[in-house]
């Protein structure tokens, strides 16, 4: 059985358990903090962040939510999400690298040390001038999924991939945090309704983290 360290908020873990759920995989959950880690866990990964995933009866640990994705692609044929062409798959990790790295740095990261990382380690009131700089970032980054939504199905095409289960993965992050104002983002705001009624997204709607309420609309699929 997988057992997988993760922790409410962490965007890649939810990347990993988003995927994980659309290819029918089970597994057990292991609350782990990124900013305490245990011993154990760093002799896992290093590198102390989550996700982590292991498989003690195979002698299997894996780190790192892109590798971890990439397995499960290349070991599971159920719902395959880097599939077309090469050109096609190349655009699938260009967006899964965009939000992995660009729109984690830039609006995931902020808002998860002002709102979470603040209020729960340091005990400390969040800096408005960042958090007022992360949303106006993730209006931006929205703006360039609108663009895309307006030309594509999906983020990368014609069918669901990899791309949007990142996508989704931090967004829902985000907007668990009040850094996402979905006004003027009608393409975007629709593609979002879709992925929040999936089945194996509601789980992951339906996690809190303790003292920090998210809005009213985040776990509604119309709103």
């Amino acid at each position: 059985m997988w057992l997988l360290y993760q922790f409410p908020l962490c965007p890649f873990s939810r990347k990993v358990r988003f995927l994980m759920a659309e290819k029918g995989v089970t597994y057990d959950l292991e609350r782990e903090s990124p900013w305490a880690p245990r011993d154990d866990f760093m002799q896992m990964n290093p590198a102390g962040t989550t996700p982590v995933l292991t498989d003690a009866t195979r002698s299997i640990t894996l780190c790192d939510s892109q590798a971890i994705c990439e397995y499960f692609e290349e070991t599971v044929d159920q719902f395959p999400l880097m599939s077309g062409s090469p050109v096609d798959r190349a655009e699938i990790r260009r967006l899964t690298a965009w939000f992995d790295q660009i729109v984690f740095g830039d609006v995931v990261a902020p808002l998860l040390h002002e709102r979470m990382k603040k209020r729960l380690v340091h005990r400390a009131a969040p800096d408005g001038g960042v958090l007022r700089e992360a949303m106006r970032r993730a209006n931006t980054h929205m703006d360039y999924t609108d663009y895309l939504l307006d030309h594509r199905s999906w983020l990368a095409g014609g069918t669901m991939t990899l791309a949007d289960i990142t996508a989704a993965a931090h967004i829902s992050v985000a907007d668990y945090l009040g850094g996402i104002d979905w006004q003027g983002h009608r393409p975007t705001k629709r593609w979002y309704a879709a992925i929040k009624s999936r089945p194996s997204f509601r789980a992951l709607l339906a996690e809190r983290m303790e003292v920090i309420i998210p809005p009213t609309h985040y776990d509604q699929p119309d709103f």
